[in-house]
């Protein structure tokens, strides 16, 4: 790994539109370059939009996916990558064959590089889960990606760190959902139609349990225990029927928060990544102390787990 300067953008998608879309990626990316970012990370499906997926049917999500990476918008990026002299990481519906996913891809001005597709895609039951874990090497460093749900269960975290992510690109489309947890729940879209009014009502939302509050509890522990950079993106804004915080940030390798988005609109951070983290991380530790004679249950048959899992879990997380 060498130093450095990684953006993590957050802006409020416009479903369908991907032109709009790929718009703000390009005036973002603009932004970073001149803070000398040499990658620039954006949100899950930051291109085609995402929660409303759930509501089309698998025609209408197919007539939005495209090949990857010989379609228009993956074209787009490595143009724009090409432009600015930077390599970018953006989201979309990935068509391959008669299969669906929820791909994230990677490029610079001289292709694609890599491209992750959801292991855990379950926003709509026509998306086939990807196959594997993704590990790429750009720019002196070793990448992984891992898209939302993705971070949630330890064992992807782990097992990307393990094949030698030193830092891992975490898009999500999250916060501000209905759930059993104290204090959590949807935003009232008031509260972010009126934000330049009052941003004290908004910036409470957006940090307290329902938003930061409740990612804060987590997702640092990804980094910390397995001794990485991570990246996180996500929207801001009206997202469907939901309202997004925002927030993207880069933790480092001790889970604490490198730079950070406090903006209630589009925005992007630049952080400086540094291998000397990474050689007296902890997490770099526990993964040589670990002992898989002992962990034998983690790779049997889960008798839980039944077709459409993930579907059931989404529609429970959207009770009200």
């Amino acid at each position: 790994m060498r130093d450095l300067r990684i953006a993590a953008a957050q802006f409020e998608p416009r479903d369908r539109d991907k032109e709009y879309n790929l718009g703000r990626i390009s005036d973002l990316a603009v932004r970073a370059v001149a803070q000398e970012a040499e990658l620039v990370c954006f949100h899950e499906c930051c291109v085609s939009g995402y929660t409303f997926l759930e509501t089309l049917t698998r025609d209408e999500v197919a007539a939005l996916s495209e090949p990857v990476p010989e379609g228009p918008s993956t074209d787009a990026l490595i143009a724009l990558a090409g432009e600015l002299g930077v390599a970018l990481g953006a989201g979309l519906v990935e068509r391959e064959g008669d299969e669906l996913r929820n791909t994230y891809v990677v490029v610079t001005g001289d292709g694609m590089v890599a491209k992750h597709s959801k292991l855990h895609p379950f926003i709509h039951p026509c998306l086939s889960p990807g196959k594997g874990f993704t590990v790429f090497d750009l720019f002196g460093c070793r990448f992984g990606i891992l898209i939302c749900y993705d971070c949630n269960l330890v064992e992807n975290v782990r097992l990307t760190a393990m094949e030698g992510a030193e830092i891992i690109l975490a898009p999500h489309v999250t916060g501000c959902l209905p759930s059993p947890m104290p204090g959590r729940g949807k935003v009232d879209p008031e509260v972010w139609h009126t934000r330049h009014r009052d941003p004290v009502r908004c910036r409470q939302e957006f940090t307290g349990p329902k938003g930061r509050g409740w990612l804060m509890r987590w997702l640092p522990a990804r980094a910390y225990e397995n001794g990485v950079y991570l990246v996180y993106t996500n929207p801001i804004g009206v997202d469907h029927d939901t309202i997004k915080p925002g927030g993207a940030l880069i933790l480092d390798p001790f889970g604490e928060v490198l730079v950070e988005s406090v903006a209630l609109e589009d925005d992007v951070v630049v952080g400086l990544c540094t291998p000397d983290k990474r050689e007296v991380a902890s997490g770099q530790a526990y993964i040589r102390s670990r002992r898989p004679e002992l962990y034998g249950r983690l790779v049997e048959p889960n008798p839980h787990r039944t077709e459409g899992h993930a579907e059931v879990y989404w529609k429970q997380l959207r009770k009200p």
